[in-house]
């Protein structure tokens, strides 16, 4: 039985369930964590980012792009706050990130004696932030707690979670048991019951549409077999996108969607919280709801469905799909009616200029495979809506948190978890400011993220809405911003200018072939807005 401190136990057990890059600040409590990290450095990565945000957004991102657990490491109080939006951001995206929070001293914990980063109930702040969170006490109880966090993460619904350790603790050293294999997930269960209901309202369905979330991520095969099954269009928004790939003949944007919503007569709504068709859309008697989700509660939140499945995508569809030959009803194609939608679209997009051109360019110079990390933006609005996506995991957006300056800290941590991968990151002139320091960060690692600044000296949409709801009456909208491509230039990172779709294009494709760190600035005016294809009416119930 080896002796070891509890920092060495939990990365021990960090690196026994594959565990192996942590993003993470060093600092005091932390300082026995980071030993410990230095003598498995010829197994574990450390990159440090130049702020506590960062960590926990690299972390995320690493989640996003691979679906795995990712773990992050900050000290203390102030430390954890500045993570906290992070973590609020990967609980609303269902992300296993792993936080790993250093203390005070551990007899001097809520004692109120005023040590260096101390904050009353830490350990209740963090668990009211994430899925679960606990205290490791002794080197004994790291690897069990360790092996109970990253089960807690990618069990069920999966979400943050964080331990915390007192900076003495860590230090402590004694006889410790690492496990020999990471905890089962629980068992996949199929009620056939409920599978044979949503079966049979949706063969009997005249006109099924389908809403993906994120919890589809994984089904894309199901998913397309199911809707050429049901000649169902597959509506998706944001994290759902690129699960069927938008040049699939069922696969409509969300504005389509809405359009065929008030004549459906039945959903398969499937890994979504389904928020924007029950609390905008409207949901009537005459249409049949299936839902499908890994969280027991999430079906009923809003109202009861007609079908429940409860479990992991995949299977639940997979047993969908053996019984919907016994109810499936004789088909005819949707094309023509689909293809007058896509028209009608069109022709709305080309509204949204110059966001339009400029996303036609990043779709041109990004591979399909490659990663697109949206910002809240203009542009990253626009996005969701007008970017073509293909393959699932490639469209990273921040969920209902939407939280401006997430986007430049989560494509760093994306990149590094996928090194051969191409990662394109927007960011408005407001939002890069956030996270601006991290170039070092990505100059320091050599984290080869194209990183794209909409420049239009303001918060834009702050902006609009004090323009048209307030009279005009402008304030702490607008911003004075350094010139993008010199500070770019003095991180020793690359940079290009670009003033329209054209040079753009060329930029970024000169970008892509450094295999570094690169920046694009785009210096533009006022643009269009997005949001009539984003909020829009209600149209049933």
């Amino acid at each position: 039985m080896p002796r070891l401190s509890t920092a060495e136990a939990t990365v021990e057990t960090l690196l026994l369930h594959g565990l192996d890059t942590v993003y993470a600040l060093p600092g005091l409590h932390q300082d026995p964590l980071f030993d410990a990290f230095y003598h498995a450095s010829d197994r574990l990565r450390v990159i440090h980012p130049r702020h506590e945000q960062t960590a926990a957004y690299m972390a995320l991102g690493a989640a996003l792009a691979t679906g795995k657990p990712q773990a992050f490491g900050v000290v203390p109080g102030p430390g954890l706050l500045n993570a906290g939006a992070a973590l609020l951001t990967a609980y609303g995206m269902n992300a296993p990130v792993i936080g790993l929070i250093g203390q005070i001293p551990q007899a001097d914990i809520d004692k109120g004696h005023g040590h260096l980063h101390e904050i009353h109930d830490q350990l209740g702040l963090m668990r009211h932030i994430t899925k679960w969170a606990e205290r490791i006490r002794s080197p004994q109880e790291a690897p069990t707690l360790v092996s109970q966090a990253i089960w807690q993460a990618t069990s069920g619904r999966p979400r943050p979670v964080a331990l915390e350790c007192a900076l003495d603790t860590w230090a402590k050293r004694s006889e410790v048991v690492i496990p020999e294999a990471p905890l089962p997930l629980p068992p996949e269960s199929i009620d056939d019951e409920a599978v044979e209901t949503a079966a049979r309202i949706l063969g009997q369905a005249e006109r099924p549409i389908i809403v993906l979330g994120g919890g589809a991520m994984d089904a894309s095969d199901e998913i397309i077999r199911l809707a050429e099954m049901l000649e169902a269009p597959v509506s998706s928004y944001r994290r759902g996108r690129g699960i069927v790939p938008s040049s699939h003949r069922l696969a409509v944007d969300m504005p389509i969607g809405h359009r065929l919503w008030k004549d459906a007569d039945a959903v398969l709504a499937v890994g979504t919280r389904f928020f924007i068709q029950n609390g905008n859309w409207g949901i009537d008697d005459k249409l049949k709801v299936v839902r499908v989700d890994i969280d027991p509660d999430e079906p009923e939140r809003f109202r009861k469905p007609d079908a429940a499945l409860v479990g992991d995508a995949a299977p639940q569809l997979r047993a969908l799909i053996a019984a919907l030959g016994r109810h499936n009803r004789k088909r005819t194609s949707r094309a023509e009616e689909l293809n007058g939608h896509r028209a009608w679209f069109a022709g709305r997009l080309s509204m949204l200029e110059p966001q339009l051109s400029f996303l036609k360019a990043i779709r041109n110079a990004l591979p399909e495979d490659g990663i697109f990390v949206d910002e809240v933006s203009q542009m990253g609005f626009a996005s969701r809506v007008a970017l073509p996506i293909e393959k699932p995991r490639t469209f990273l957006s921040p969920g209902y948190q939407d939280n401006l300056g997430w986007g430049f800290g989560t494509a760093l941590g994306a990149k590094a978890a996928m090194p051969d991968r191409k990662v394109l990151a927007i960011a408005g002139d407001g939002g890069f400011m956030y996270q601006v320091g991290e170039l070092a960060t990505a100059a320091r690692h050599n984290i080869a993220v194209v990183v794209v600044v909409f420049d239009n000296g303001a918060f834009g949409n702050v902006k609009r809405i004090q323009q048209e709801r307030y009279g005009n009456r402008l304030i702490a909208s607008d911003l004075q911003n350094p010139d993008f491509a010199k500070l770019a230039d003095s991180f020793g990172i690359a940079s290009f200018k670009a003033f329209d779709a054209r040079q753009l294009e060329d930029a970024l494709h000169k970008a892509f072939a450094l295999n570094a760190p690169a920046l694009v600035w785009v210096p533009h005016g006022d643009v269009p807005s997005p949001w009539d294809l984003i909020m829009m009416p209600k149209v049933r119930g």
